[in-house]
C-alpha cells in the first residue's frame, strides 16, 4: 500500500469529486434535485480512498449497511469513511488480474450476528470478493444469480443462517468454487446430483431438511470433507464411492435414514480418516475390507442394524482411536477387538455378544435373528483387497487431533487445521 505513488493518491483525490456522477446515476440525480431511485449515504465531497476499485464499492457497502435491522456487537459503527480496508469483517489485497492494485477480497461476518433481509445487492455487486464468510447471522432470502459473474469467488459459506427453499441452484454457475458450507440453514427438496460433480476441497450441507436417495455420482466428487449429517437421506450408500478413494477424507452420514450393507468399496478410500455413520438403518455384517483403512482414527456405526461377527482386521488397524458400534445385534469379538474394548477404544455396549455386560436382552436378540436381512455380493463381506499387516503398534497415545467435520456439526465456523 506504500508503494502506491503520491500521483496516484492526488489523482484519487480530485476524481472523487466527481465519483458522485461516476458511481452512478443514483448520486447524480441527486445532485440535479431529483428524487433518486434508492436513498443510499451520499459520498462526502471528498474521500481519498486508496485504489479506485475501493471507491466503486463503498455505495454498494453503504447502502448493504443500510439494510440491516440489527447488530448487537456494533460491526457497522466501524464502516464509515473511505478505509474500507479497515472496516471489521472486510480484507483488502491485490486483485489477481492487477498486482499493483487493492481490492476488497474478501469478508468473514463469522459471529457477528448480524441481521439483514437479503445478501442480493451486496455480494453479488464486489467483482473483486474471492471469500464471503457469513457463519452465525440472521440472514435470509435467496443468493443472487448475479453472484455467477464474480470472476475470483472460491469460498462461499452461509452456515448457521436463515436461508430456506430448494438448493441454491446459482453456486453451479461459481466457475472457481472449491469452498460450500450451507450448513444450518432451512434449505428443503433434494440435492442436485451435479453437487457431487463440482471441484471442490469441501462440500457441508449438514443440518438442513434434504430428503432424497443419496445419488449415484456421489463418488464422483473430490471433496476431502464431506458431511450430510442430520438431514433425510434414505436409501443405500452408493458402491461408486470407491471412485473417490484417492481424495476422501472425513465423511459424515449420521443421522439420516440410510439403509442396505455397507458396501465393499468403503475399504478403497485409502485416505480415510473420519467416516461416521451412525443413526441410521443400516444392515449387514461388517466388510472385512474395512481392515484395509489404515489412516482411520474414527469409525462411528452405532446405532444401526448391524450383525455378526467383528472383523479381527478391523480392529488390528494400528491409528484406530475410537470404534463406535453400539446398539446393533453383533454377536462375537475375536481376541484383537477383545484387547480394544479394554482399552476402550472399541464400544460394543447394547449388542448380543455373550457374556459381556450391558448387552441387549436374549428375547430382542432373538426377536432380531427372527428377520433375516439380505445383501447384495455376500462373498465380498469376507475380501481383504490389501496386505494385512502383521503387527500393530495399537492404539496411538496423545491428544487427539480435531477432527474437521465433526467441528461442522456444531453451529459456529469450522474449524480447519493450519
Amino acid at each position: 500500500m506504500g508503494s502506491l505513488s503520491l500521483y496516484r493518491k492526488s489523482l484519487f483525490h480530485i476524481s472523487v469529486l466527481f465519483l458522485p456522477c461516476f458511481i452512478g446515476v443514483t448520486y447524480c440525480l441527486e445532485f440535479q434535485g431529483l428524487p433518486p431511485l434508492i436513498s443510499p449515504p451520499l459520498i462526502p465531497e471528498i474521500l481519498n480512498f486508496l485504489d479506485q476499485r475501493l471507491a466503486l464499492v463503498y455505495p454498494i457497502i453503504q447502502v448493504f449497511k443500510n439494510t440491516i435491522t440489527s447488530d448487537p456487537f456494533s460491526i457497522t459503527q466501524t464502516w464509515v469513511g473511505p478505509d474500507i480496508c479497515n472496516y471489521r469483517g472486510f480484507y483488502c489485497t491485490s486483485p489477481p488480474d492487477n498486482n499493483s492494485a487493492v481490492a476488497l477480497a474478501s469478508i468473514d461476518f463469522n459471529g457477528f450476528q448480524l441481521s439483514a433481509p437479503t445478501l442480493d445487492g451486496f455480494i453479488d455487486q464486489l467483482p473483486d470478493l474471492a471469500l464471503f464468510h457469513a457463519n452465525s447471522n440472521k440472514f435470509s432470502g435467496s443468493i443472487s444469480p448475479k453472484i455467477t459473474k464474480l470472476p475470483f469467488l472460491y469460498e462461499l459459506d452461509i452456515s448457521n443462517n436463515n436461508f430456506s427453499g430448494n438448493f441454491p441452484m446459482e453456486i453451479f454457475r461459481i466457475p472457481g468454487l472449491s469452498f460450500l458450507d450451507i450448513r444450518f440453514n432451512f434449505f428443503t427438496g433434494t440435492v442436485p446430483p451435479q453437487v457431487f460433480s463440482l471441484r471442490l476441497d469441501a462440500l457441508f450441507l449438514n443440518n438442513n431438511n434434504f430428503i432424497q436417495k443419496l445419488p449415484d455420482n456421489l463418488g464422483s466428487t473430490t471433496a476431502l470433507y464431506l458431511t450430510l449429517a442430520n438431514n433425510k437421506f434414505v436409501g443405500p450408500i452408493p458402491r461408486s464411492i470407491v471412485k473417490a478413494s484417492a481424495t476422501l477424507k472425513e465423511v459424515l452420514f449420521l443421522n439420516n435414514l440410510l439403509a442396505g450393507c455397507l458396501p465393499y468399496e468403503l475399504g478403497f478410500l485409502r485416505e480415510l480418516v473420519l467416516f461416521d455413520a451412525g443413526n441410521n438403518l443400516l444392515t449387514g455384517p461388517l466388510p472385512c475390507s474395512l481392515g484395509c483403512l489404515a489412516k482411520l482414527e474414527q469409525l462411528n456405526l452405532a446405532g444401526n442394524l448391524l450383525y455378526g461377527q467383528v472383523p479381527e482386521v478391523l480392529c488390528a488397524l494400528g491409528k484406530l482411536e475410537n470404534l463406535s458400534l453400539s446398539s446393533n445385534y453383533f454377536t462375537k469379538l475375536g481376541p484383537k477387538c477383545w484387547k480394544l474394548m479394554k482399552k476402550g477404544v472399541l464400544d460394543i455396549k447394547k449388542n448380543c455378544i455373550n457374556g459381556l455386560p450391558g448387552q441387549r436382552s436374549v428375547l430382542e436378540c432373538k426377536a432380531f435373528s427372527m428377520h433375516p436381512r439380505y445383501c447384495p455380493y455376500p462373498a465380498s463381506f469376507n475380501l481383504i483387497p490389501c496386505k494385512v499387516p502383521s503387527s500393530s503398534s495399537h492404539p496411538r497415545i496423545g491428544p487427539k487431533r480435531n477432527l474437521v467435520t465433526y467441528s461442522a456439526l456444531s453451529r459456529h465456523a469450522v474449524d480447519f487445521p493450519e
